[in-house]
């Protein structure tokens, strides 16, 4: 079952309802149900019609609640992977991991992407957390090389420099704070590198 299907249905609306109410269209509505993730506006829009959070749109499975008999008949066993388990504080730790390397760019990508791995956190933060750090790597430099290229001399390019590197910490503890506060992060993309 559809995670937005799973919630309207929960919220005893319908799809021309849950239109009405989100201001998205009931096609828009039908395509996320049978299967593609609603993201940007569309996702907030729908997230707040139904008044619940949008990684619950996300990430978690929403299964109303059943008796004992009616569970047994219609949901079959799920499996683990299919219920990411989502700790918080594991999130906190992959994301804050890429601050150790921020210096070695290339192991701010791959030390977060080991520790989804091994911690078993494969869920859509991770990925954007990772998304984040392999954008910054790849716009440092070239952000550098233009300005080594306006020559403005050594200053300016240790000064860049250390902006570059700030930048990436800053980025890395606002969304470490965004996840204590509010559980998702405070710079994402609306798209997942992995």
């Amino acid at each position: 079952m559809s995670k937005l299907k799973a919630v309207r249905e929960q919220k005893n609306l319908t799809q021309e309802e849950l239109s009405e109410k989100s201001k998205i269209s009931v096609r828009t509505i039908q395509r996320i149900e049978a299967g593609t993730e609603p993201k940007g506006h569309t996702l907030r829009a729908l997230a707040q019609a139904l008044e619940v959070e949008e990684t619950s749109l996300q990430d978690i499975i929403i299964i109303p609640e059943m008796n004992d008999e009616a569970k047994d008949e219609s949901i079959p066993e799920m499996k683990k992977e299919q219920q990411p388990d989502i700790n918080y504080s594991l999130i906190k730790i992959i994301n804050l991991s890429s601050l150790l390397f921020t210096l070695l760019p290339p192991l701010n990508i791959l030390v977060p992407l080991i520790l989804m791995f091994t911690m078993k956190q494969r869920n859509n933060l991770v990925r954007q957390i990772i998304s984040v750090q392999m954008i910054w790597t790849v716009m440092a430099p070239i952000v550098f090389i233009l300005g080594i290229f306006l020559k403005l001399g050594r200053p300016f390019t240790l000064i860049l420099m250390v902006v570059i590197v700030l930048s990436n910490i800053f980025i890395i503890l606002r969304n470490a704070a965004e996840i204590d506060r509010k559980r998702k992060l405070y710079i994402n993309l609306n798209f997942s590198m992995i």
